[in-house]
């Protein structure tokens, strides 16, 4: 990968962001939505959520001689934790999200040094099952934004499956007569080719991105010093052991498909990096971050 040279680098990483944008986003917007959040609070809460991102995913990547897998991992927020924390939220107010959230990770921290233990009991053909899983349960997902996303008004409608399919077929096509660096970027080109699609199309609208401000400065606790109730942090706890499952298959097939051979060692610092990126993520007023898959 070092012999790509920076920009090529750079793309690829760009690719992954936008791969990954949608989940991210979404989550935001789901939770904030349903706590009755204004306008000016949700786009915050996006903001805030991308950087917390950026910087789950810097400690998972290069965390250090005591943090990180040390794979190719972005880390966004697990949808499973989306359900309690609409409940925390509307039960207990949004400090008491934030306060289940910290301690959920210093929970992880201290879990995983027990957690990593397990890996060797986990053999190819567990493994290859943890794989389509992943793959299977995406499914949906995609299924969903294809037709234009869950709750649209425009679900469903030929323009969004003929934009799907066209982006879909330019991946193809690229994968099919390209090799090297443009078929690594097929997913980012067809990404572009097809958003500008859309624009000429009038589904794109960029009237309210022009109207905001380029930069803002985050802060901790933007929401409210965290509170900390023990029904709260036990429900989230659950989500966190939940996650820990499903980002130790995503180790486990990278670390396949990077011919590394992952050490308990690499496991707990991968599950150190989750467990601080969940104490950041309350710190920020944002969310529990897990491996995407």
């Amino acid at each position: 990968m070092n012999n790509l040279g920076i920009w090529k680098i750079l793309f690829l990483g760009f690719q992954h962001v936008l791969a990954m944008y949608a989940g991210a986003v979404v989550v935001p917007l789901i939770v904030g939505s349903s706590l009755g959040m204004n306008q000016q609070d949700l786009a915050y809460l996006i903001s805030i959520d991308l950087f917390t991102c950026g910087i789950a995913s810097l400690l998972q990547v290069a965390g250090g001689r005591f943090l990180g897998v040390k794979l190719p991992i972005i880390l966004g927020c697990t949808f499973t934790a989306v359900p309690p924390m609409i409940t925390i939220g509307k039960l207990e107010g949004l400090p008491a999200i934030y306060g289940s959230i910290i301690a959920s990770g210093i929970i992880v921290m201290i879990v995983s040094q027990i957690f990593s233990k397990i890996v060797k009991w986990f053999p190819p053909v567990v493994i290859g099952s943890v794989v389509t899983t992943i793959g299977v349960s995406l499914i949906p997902v995609a299924m969903n934004n294809v037709a234009g996303g869950q709750g649209s008004q425009s679900f469903g409608k030929i323009e969004n499956l003929g934009l799907a399919a066209l982006t879909l077929a330019i991946v193809i096509l690229l994968n099919r007569f390209f090799k090297g660096y443009i078929r690594s970027i097929s997913v980012l080109i067809a990404i572009i080719i097809g958003t500008a699609v859309a624009w000429g199309l009038g589904i794109v609208d960029f009237t309210s991105v022009s109207k905001e401000k380029w930069f803002q400065l985050v802060e901790p606790f933007h929401f409210g010093l965290p509170q900390f109730h023990l029904s709260s942090i036990l429900t989230m706890t659950l989500v966190a052991i939940v996650s820990m499952i499903e980002s130790l298959g995503v180790f486990m097939a990278l670390a396949d498909l990077c011919e590394k051979k992952l050490s308990d060692n690499d496991v707990k610092k991968g599950f150190l990096a989750e467990g601080l990126a969940y104490v950041i993520g309350g710190m920020f007023n944002s969310f529990p971050y897990t491996s995407f898959s």
